[in-house]
This record gives structure tokens, sequence and C-alpha cells, in this order.
């Protein structure tokens, strides 16, 4: 098992990060599928890999149980999600130490998305309201955690304001976090302009751009409505232009999340987080691509 060296260690190093974001199976047919994935993506040597958190703790024991799988089996620097829906601080007191006693050095700390059928974030009557509260927390029990944070280079969807998105982020930032991962994005001038917007704010952690290479056109399409991404011309043309030919939409995709990270790395950014969705075929071919050009190297 690799040490438990912190994200924020590596990030300090000055060389681009590599990593990618798992989501917890539904089924044991769905978990083989995922670990073939992580095999191959073994031999690519992420520097950190994550592992989703479902809502109100749904996949709190499978999410447990893969990440475990992914530290020892696979040796991969693990980073858990967590989230404040549907628990008490006690219960959250509970979860953080399990993770540390599990070997877990890193957490990405989320408020967390209402339960599946509910459109509102509830508070627990025990529980924390926002993000920087478990990130308080956390940093409470145990210090040595490096925590990751949540960006929205497009705006969390329930901000008022770009400003007042940028407030409830540096309230993360004060709280302790380590770094920030943003959500999707096609359009780099958001990263850009939203890192800029972080900087005049005070707030001088990292930001690692999150970069999904989409499948197919409605997948981008209903994703682009989630987050409220903004989805560009030219990658809309190039999977209109693919069809109905899977293997062609996913070749478009990666081809637009190459450029994106191709670009982002050459402009400074400390790395690229890839939501895979538990595939393989895109980390392997961005990997490749990247390394060929000289942008970055394979892990130490």
């Amino acid at each position: 098992m690799k040490d438990p060296l912190s994200i924020g260690s590596l990030l300090n190093e000055g060389r681009p990060l590599k990593s990618v974001e798992f989501f917890p199976p539904k089924d044991d047919a769905a978990g083989e599928r995922m670990l073939k994935a992580a095999a191959e993506i073994k031999r690519l040597e992420p520097d950190f890999v994550s592992i989703t958190y479902g809502a109100g703790g749904s996949t709190r024991g499978t999410s447990l149980k893969y990440a475990r799988l992914l530290q020892e089996e696979f040796a991969f620097r693990v980073m858990p999600h967590l989230t404040c829906v549907g628990h008490s601080k006690m219960e959250l007191n509970e979860i953080i130490d399990e993770f540390y006693e599990a070997g877990f050095r890193n957490i990405m700390a989320l408020r967390g998305d209402p339960p599946k059928g509910e459109t509102n974030f509830k508070t627990h009557p025990d529980g924390l309201s926002y993000a920087n509260e478990l990130v308080a927390l956390i940093k409470e029990l145990h210090e040595d955690i490096s925590i990751g944070v949540a960006g929205y280079p497009e705006i969390h969807p329930e901000a008022t304001s770009p400003a007042d998105d940028i407030t409830n982020l540096a309230r993360k930032v004060k709280a302790g976090a380590t770094f920030i991962t943003t959500q999707l994005f096609f359009d780099n001038n958001a990263y850009f302009k939203f890192v800029e917007n972080c900087r005049i704010a005070g707030i001088m952690i990292p930001v690692i751009p999150g970069i999904l290479p989409v499948l197919s056109l409605a997948q981008v399409r209903r994703f682009c409505v989630m987050c409220q991404a903004k989805l560009p011309e030219g990658l809309e043309q190039s999977l209109q232009a693919a069809g109905e030919d899977a293997s062609s939409a996913q070749n478009a995709g990666i081809d637009w999340a190459h450029g994106q990270v191709s670009n982002l790395l050459e402009n400074g950014a400390p790395g690229f987080h890839l939501y895979i969705l538990n595939r393989a075929r895109a980390i392997r071919q961005l990997t490749e691509r990247l390394i060929e050009e000289g942008l970055i190297k394979s892990s130490p």
C-alpha cells in the first residue's frame, strides 16, 4: 500500500497531478466492472483516486468497502467523499474516525445533494448545514487530513451570484480546506475566470480542474442541465457528427477532453481530475497522449 502522503503534499511538489473519480457500484456485477477498470487504471499510476458518497449516506458501507479495496488491492492513494446529508454530528465524527482508522488521510468534504426524490437540502436536526462546517469538524478531529472541497466555475446552482459563490468557497478555505476540485465544465475560459476570481478574493490554494470525457450528445446535454454548465458549439457539433456510433461519440468526447487538459496544463493548472464514470478508456488514452506531448510524466 502506498504511504498516506497527503494530496496537499503532492501538490506542493509543483508537478501536475492526474487523478480520477470512481462511484460506488450498485451491485456485484457493476463492482466487478469497476475493479477491472481500476486494474487498468493502476498501470497509469494516477496520483490519487476519489470515490463518491451517496446522498444521506445511502452508499456509506459500499463506499468504504470499495475505498478499502482501491487502497489495499491496488495501492491507490484514495480520497473518500463525505457529505453532511442525513447525518448527525456524532455520526459524522464516527465516519471520519472510521476513515482515519482505515488509513485514509484525504477526504473530499461536501455539503451534499438532497436524497433522491427530494429537491431541497434539509439539515439533520443534530447535523451540519454547510461544507465549511464539515471541513472544520474534520480538522478538529484529525488535523493531518488533507481536505478537498468543491468549486463551481459556472456557479453553484443555489448561489445567488458569482460573488456569493466565491464568498461561500472562501469560508471552506478559511475552515481548513487544502485544495479545490471543480465541478465539470467544457469551456476552459470558465475555469480561468473562476481561478482569477478566487485569487482576487484571497483564495490561494490549488484549484484542480474537473473534466468529464463525455460519451454521447444526450449525456452531455443531461450533465449540462444538471450542473448548469455551458455546452460549447464545437463539442456539440462533434458529437452530432458522430451520430449513433457510440465509439465515434466517445472518441469525440475524449478528443475534447484532451484539448481541455492540454490547454489547462499549458496555462498552469495544477493537474486534472477526471470524472470517468468507472470506465478506464478515457484516462488511458488521455494519459498516453499527454505523456507523448511532454505535458505530464509518469508518477514517481
